[in-house]
């Protein structure tokens, strides 16, 4: 029997303020907060299409909140 891992992820969303080296970002919080976020291993840069000043979702660890993932872009979603 194995025991399945649970996913725990608190998604926020975040402002792209500065970009650095290899598709990381560094990303400021509602709150003020910045972290480290980084584009999704999957999609290049150019699916992205990231911009700096734009607001994406970004997935943090409850036990990491200083780093986190770019899940989405609501612009994108919007769009049919």
């Amino acid at each position: 029997m194995q025991k399945e891992a649970k996913k725990e992820e608190i998604i926020l969303d975040a402002r792209l303020v500065d970009a650095l080296e290899c598709a990381t970002f560094l990303a400021e919080l509602e709150n003020g907060h910045q972290i480290v976020a980084f584009s999704v291993p999957k999609k290049s840069l150019s699916e992205l299409n990231l911009q700096l000043g734009q607001t994406v979702q970004a997935a943090l660890s409850p036990y990491d909140m200083l780093k986190g993932i770019i899940q989405s872009d609501p612009l994108l979603d919007e769009k049919p």
